[in-house]
């Protein structure tokens, strides 16, 4: 297996777990604008997945680790350290999809939505 589809196949469990994980802090946040842009979010992780599932054409599942550690800390700690962090992780998904781009051109709009992403964690972590 190359390092490029390592890559891929790298990518795409982070978008499934990230499924995971969003859909598990929409069920516990008591703020329904909160929810629903969690679930959106959810979504959109899965959509990424779909898309490297079609360059990799590898059949994953979500992995419930990440999930079953942010969920406490976010009932724990709130959510402002938490998205802070969170948002970090996917303003640094935009940066290593970058060099994916050109060749697979799909990647472009993941990358975009994961800058999309930081940038609503650091709103809702500012309300």
């Amino acid at each position: 297996m190359t390092d490029e589809m390592k890559a891929l196949i790298g990518f795409q469990q982070g978008e499934l777990d990230a499924v995971a994980l969003y859909t598990a802090m929409a069920k516990v946040t008591k703020d329904e604008e909160m929810k629903q842009t969690l679930t959106k979010m959810a979504a959109d992780e899965g959509k990424h997945a779909r898309i490297l599932k079609e360059y990799t054409g590898t059949v994953l599942k979500p992995k419930s680790t990440m999930k079953n550690f942010v969920v406490p800390l976010y009932r724990m700690f709130g959510k402002k350290p938490l998205f802070k962090l969170m948002a970090k992780f996917e303003y640094d998904s935009t940066d290593k999809y970058q060099p994916y781009i050109d060749k697979y051109p799909n990647i472009a709009e993941i990358a975009a939505d994961e800058t999309r992403h930081g940038n609503l964690l650091i709103d809702m972590m500012c309300k």
